[in-house]
């Protein structure tokens, strides 16, 4: 099921749930999807992954760019034109040491909000949004997380999680565009997304 969220100033990103066999590849079941919503045959689409891994769209889809994530029975595909684009999902599962890793990985700020927390299950779903939303814009700058996920700042918003603050190697924090995604119960996810 692809779903899309309200016209904004500019386009968002489209992105499907799809159920995936946990162990099972993920790549063959995004293709699948990326080809029908680029009207070209599985083994017509032109996907190559970078020196680091990274999926990339080729060819007459050159202007395009896409990436997935999987988690438990599930895997979220996304596709975008004129943009860099990364998605994340994590299933929701009590996490005993977020605030562990969030003090070796996170900002201090973003400790905080966390020790904020009026209860393990809220600080741990904060952990997971955080984790998400880190991913996801790491994913599309193309490094993933080997890059440093206490590299980018995130503050919760009546709006949902902003890019506060960012390393320079990221381009600007406004520059990027976030939402965050409940694409079934039991997940979350995130959408992070700039011009290319």
């Amino acid at each position: 099921m692809s779903l899309s969220a309200p016209p904004t100033a500019e386009p968002v990103p489209r992105w499907s749930w799809q159920p995936h066999a946990p162990r099972q590849p993920a790549e063959p079941l995004a293709r699948r999807w990326l080809a029908a919503e680029l009207g070209t045959g599985v083994d017509a689409l032109p996907l190559s992954r970078d020196p680091r891994g990274r999926p990339r769209l080729e060819g007459a889809f050159a202007d395009w760019d896409c990436n997935w994530s999987h988690s438990g029975d599930g895997l979220l595909v996304a596709l975008g034109r004129d943009v860099r684009i990364g998605i994340d999902l994590e299933r929701v599962r009590p996490r005993g040491r977020a605030l562990d890793l969030a003090r070796r990985f996170f900002t201090a700020p973003e400790l905080a909000w966390l020790h904020a927390a009026p209860s393990a299950a809220v600080r741990d779903h904060g952990f997971l949004r955080l984790w998400c939303a880190k991913e996801a814009v790491l994913k599309a700058h193309g490094h993933g997380i080997s890059f440093g996920l206490h590299r980018l700042r995130f503050a919760d918003s009546p709006d949902g999680l902003r890019l506060v603050e960012c390393d320079a190697e990221l381009g600007h924090a406004g520059d990027w565009s976030l939402m965050e995604l409940r694409p079934a119960p039991e997940y979350l996810g995130a959408l992070a997304w700039r011009s290319a």
